[in-house]
């Protein structure tokens, strides 16, 4: 139970802090609303639920293994981030238009694909839950231990990205959203263009 403790504080921790995912989260709900917002989340929450995958069942030393594997994710990852980035941009110096806040179904596709693109193209997601993982599963951990890491970190994500979607989709913070949203989508951009630059160009 100890180990378990441990391995749950440490995915809070991961999974709480600021990154270009919860970001992302946080942006679509107070510019969009909730429904798109959890949509985005549950995009994001199905790709780190497969790195969890990976981490757990041990698949993941044949992705340190092969680190071409690695950095063709990481290039791939900070040119998207980069290009989000430039979306942002250009959403702070246009004015807003009234029909970015009634798109149906294709726009929930596109947010969905959007959550699993933040994340897979973020090698360092897989090696966090790798991480995290050797904090608890110590050698000869049973299978029932395993799964319980890995399940418990699973309810965590969905808590933590659909919390963030529900949180900043409330009136006052869409109202905050409207009073500064070039502000807002100008230091999005800021935040995207220095996270895909730190992700092309480090070792």
């Amino acid at each position: 139970m100890q180990d378990l403790i441990v391995v749950y504080i440490a995915y809070v921790i991961a999974a709480g802090s600021p990154g270009p995912s919860n970001m992302a989260i946080m942006n679509v709900a107070m510019s969009r609303g909730r429904r798109p917002a959890l949509v985005l989340a549950a995009g994001v929450v199905t790709m780190s639920t497969c790195w969890g995958l990976i981490a757990v069942t041990g698949i993941s030393t044949l992705l340190v293994r092969y680190a071409h594997a690695l950095l063709f994710l990481k290039i791939a990852g900070g040119l998207y981030l980069l290009w989000l980035a430039w979306k942002a941009a250009r959403s702070a110096v246009r004015d807003a238009p009234a029909s970015e806040f009634v798109r149906p179904a294709a726009e929930f596709g596109a947010l969905y694909r959007r959550g699993i693109l933040m994340h897979l193209g973020n090698p360092k997601a897989v090696l966090a839950w790798v991480a995290i993982m050797s904090l608890g599963l110590k050698p000869g951990a049973s299978p029932e231990t395993a799964v319980m890491a890995f399940g418990g970190c699973v309810l965590l994500g969905i808590s933590i990205f659909t919390g963030y979607a529900v949180l900043f989709s409330t009136a006052p913070m869409v109202r905050g959203y409207a009073r500064a949203r070039r502000w807002i989508e100008g230091s999005l951009a800021l935040f995207f263009a220095g996270a895909g630059s730190r992700l092309l160009f480090s070792h």
